[in-house]
């Protein structure tokens, strides 16, 4: 299975950590923030990883390279202007086929187990999802066994990590595109499954959540 991190966000929220380096490039105990994810798919098995970028993507090619040194094969699917996250995928399908792709938030901290992920076969997509954090708290959808609906009761946060079946996107159009508006449609048609991960999850989105987090990991680490 390939893999798609999505780098290609402003990072409006981080500045101005982000006026001169993309959030994927903010540290964490002194790595990366995307060096984790690309360790933890490369530890996975996974080998072909395609990465978008926008702001300051020549930064993220130039720290990633070819993706040699993490024992991957990195392409690169650059934007022209920011295509949101479903528009973002959907230009990098040519790079990533038309079988199911492992899909990872490049502005995430998870130590979720990736390789569960590399046997599924969704035919919309298949979420984790974790326990609403306290700047999401009445979450995104539903969790009913590993159907995911838009019920009232038991919602819970997406994590950004998925696994995404092209035909998701079947018909759509290239341009500007948010993911939620397919999530919903896949949930009407029953093509919604998703999973409760209980373990440890950060949406690094904010300077002081960065700094908690590098604050935490640096303790244990050390």
């Amino acid at each position: 299975m390939k893999a798609m991190i999505l780098a290609a966000g402003l990072g409006k929220r981080m500045r101005p950590l982000t006026m001169v380096r993309p959030k994927p490039l903010l540290k964490v105990n002194n790595k990366a923030l995307i060096d984790y994810h690309l360790e933890r798919l490369a530890a996975a098995g996974v080998v072909d990883v395609v990465t978008n970028h926008y702001w300051l993507g020549e930064q993220i090619e130039a720290h990633i390279g070819d993706g040699a040194a993490y024992g991957l094969n990195v392409v690169y699917s650059p934007e022209a202007e920011l295509l949101d996250t479903a528009g973002g995928m959907i230009n990098a399908l040519p790079l990533l086929g038309d079988q199911p792709f492992l899909l990872i938030n490049g502005d995430v901290w998870c130590d979720f187990p990736v390789a569960n992920l590399l046997t599924r076969k969704p035919s919309g997509a298949h979420l984790v999802m974790v326990d609403n954090p306290a700047h999401n708290p009445d979450g995104d959808f539903s969790l009913h066994g590993e159907q995911l609906s838009l019920v009232a009761g038991n919602a819970l946060t997406y994590a950004g990590i998925a696994v995404i079946n092209p035909a998701l996107f079947a018909g759509a159009e290239p341009g500007c595109l948010p993911l939620k508006p397919f999530l919903v449609r896949a949930i009407e048609r029953g093509e919604l499954t998703g999973e409760h991960f209980t373990g440890e999850w950060v949406d690094v989105g904010t300077p002081e959540r960065l700094s908690e987090l590098d604050a935490r990991v640096s303790a244990v680490l050390a």
